[in-house]
């Protein structure tokens, strides 16, 4: 005896459960394209924060030398101020003027401003700032770099300020911003 050959109704119930399988198939593929889509847009939103707060920090040590035109060569850096550097915690031990401006200016470059769990985690990944004089320029002038790590590759920047320090320059995660402060001779 064989077996009663498939009604229609049969073959209909087969076709929508394969329907849907397909359709659950589609969404996981879409659902895992979202997904990727929004750790990248969390990296992207991590990179433009740390660039505006590059920017902020570059402003504020443009603001400090500008207000002390008269010492301005006593900024320069010989090494990159920020992580890794031998600046105290507590600024107030510094004497007023360019020691204190630079290590107000490194700790802010540390994150400093805001703890958590005992760890400054306010700024930058890594960040670092150089200043240095532009030799030969009329009138003096100086120009800060703020660098950071980033967190994909790109083309390492043409600033030398902190080079090596984020890994292989190869890599491409230093990022850096800059900017020259033109010191005028106001006197007659």
């Amino acid at each position: 005896m064989s077996a009663a050959p498939a009604t229609g109704e049969a073959r209909m119930r087969g076709f929508a459960i394969l329907e849907a399988l397909v359709t659950i198939v589609l969404l996981s593929f879409g659902i895992l394209g979202l997904v990727g889509l929004q750790a990248k847009m969390q990296a992207a939103e991590m990179e433009s924060y740390q660039r505006s707060q590059a920017l902020l920090l570059l402003e504020d040590m443009a603001a400090r030398l500008n207000t002390n035109r008269a010492v301005a060569a006593g900024y320069v850096t010989a090494t990159p101020v920020g992580t890794g550097d031998a600046e105290p915690e507590d600024c107030s031990v510094k004497a007023l003027g360019n020691a204190r401006d630079l290590c107000e200016w490194s700790n802010a470059l540390k994150g400093a401003a805001e703890q958590l769990g005992g760890n400054a985690v306010g700024s930058l990944i890594g960040g670092r700032g150089c200043i240095e004089e532009i030799a030969g320029a009329v009138p003096p002038r100086y120009q800060i770099v703020v660098t950071w790590q980033g967190l994909h590759q790109s083309r390492a920047p043409d600033f030398d300020c902190a080079s090596g320090t984020y890994g292989s320059e190869a890599l491409g995660l230093r990022r850096a911003v800059a900017k020259v402060v033109a010191i005028a001779d106001l006197t007659p």
